[in-house]
This record gives structure tokens, C-alpha cells and sequence, in this order.
């Protein structure tokens, strides 16, 4: 999916890699996971990659997203934008940094991640979000007690009265107007 490089299609994103993988059977904690590393990476690319084709008069201005879900229904998240001054890699922000939490954001959800130079002047940030069947390696078990995501994490505690309501999407909306 091609995604214009700034916050105008993060929203748009994030709602068609929900619709789509819902559709395709994935578990919702899986896809609300995907979707948030999804926003991540995108916002990452807007803030310190290029768009596409940067370097010519052919320049689009777009990313690129991709999703996929293999045989074993492991989850790949993939973000590809023009590269930056510098590569991806987890920060050590301070505690009232307003920032810089991303890639520790998806270290924890996920079970591995990295980067690739693909084409020139192309920066692919790959995550696997799910090893398939219910499989999840060193990653995933970083999160916070009590947080739902990959199998075999500790369950949310449910609130008496709010049983069955589903509030996966409730902040969607309220970001679509800011990316």
C-alpha cells in the first residue's frame, strides 16, 4: 500500500490492515499489535526517512506498507521508505522525552524485527509480529503484566459491567485526524 510520507495516511493504514487481517482470521490481539506497530513504523518513516524517490524528479512522496500472513500464519509487517541520515535502531529516551519509544515499542510486541536495504535508496523495516501457531520467541515477553498480545500472554483484567465490549478500534478516529 502505497502511504503519502507524513501523517495524512497513517489512519488509512491502519484501518485497511485491520479490515484485512480480521477478515483473513487473525486473532484481534495479534492485529491490534500489527496495528500499532504499523502506526509506529509509518510514523518513524515520516519523521526520519525520505519518501520514495527522493533522489529524482519522479519522487512520489509515498512510503510503502505490506503486511503478509505466511502458511503458518506467522505476520509480517514491513514499512519501506527513501532511508535517512541514520538507521533504525531502539533509543534510550528520558523520562520525560516526548518521543522515542517506537522501536522499544515493537522490540516488546514482537518476536523479532530488523532492517534491509532493498533497491537503492529503499530502507525496509521488517517485524514479525506472530511466529504462526501460536508459537512467540524471546520477544512478546517483555510486555507488562496484565497486557494482552501474543499467545500466551497474561489476559486483561475485564471491568464488572464492561464484559464483551470491544474498544480495539475506539482511538482509530481520533488519529486519523493527526496521523
Amino acid at each position: 500500500m502505497a502511504v503519502p510520507h507524513g501523517p495524512a495516511g497513517v489512519g488509512q493504514a491502519r484501518h485497511r490492515m485491520r479490515e484485512q487481517l480480521r477478515s483473513h482470521g487473525v486473532s484481534d490481539s495479534v492485529v491490534d499489535d500489527a496495528v500499532l506497530i504499523l502506526s509506529e513504523l509509518l510514523s518513524n518513516a515520516c519523521r526520519h526517512g525520505r519518501p520514495l524517490g527522493w533522489q529524482t524528479e519522479t519522487g512520489d512522496g509515498d512510503v510503502r506498507a505490506a503486511w503478509r500472513v505466511d502458511r503458518t500464519g506467522g505476520l509480517t509487517v514491513e514499512v519501506t521508505d527513501g532511508g535517512g541520515p541514520t538507521r533504525p535502531i531502539p533509543a534510550t529516551p528520558s523520562v520525560t522525552a516526548r518521543g522515542g519509544r517506537g522501536l522499544n515499542i515493537i522490540s516488546a510486541l514482537a518476536q523479532e524485527w530488523g532492517v534491509r536495504d532493498d533497491a537503492p535508496g529503499e530502507v525496509t523495516v521488517w517485524v514479525l509480529v506472530d511466529g504462526g501457531r501460536g508459537s512467540h520467541g524471546a520477544r512478546g515477553s517483555g510486555r507488562p503484566a496484565g497486557m494482552t498480545g501474543l499467545p500466551g500472554t497474561p489476559k486483561a483484567t475485564v471491568v464488572p459491567g464492561l464484559e464483551g465490549l470491544d474498544f480495539s478500534g475506539a482511538f482509530d478516529d481520533a488519529f486519523d485526524d493527526a496521523g
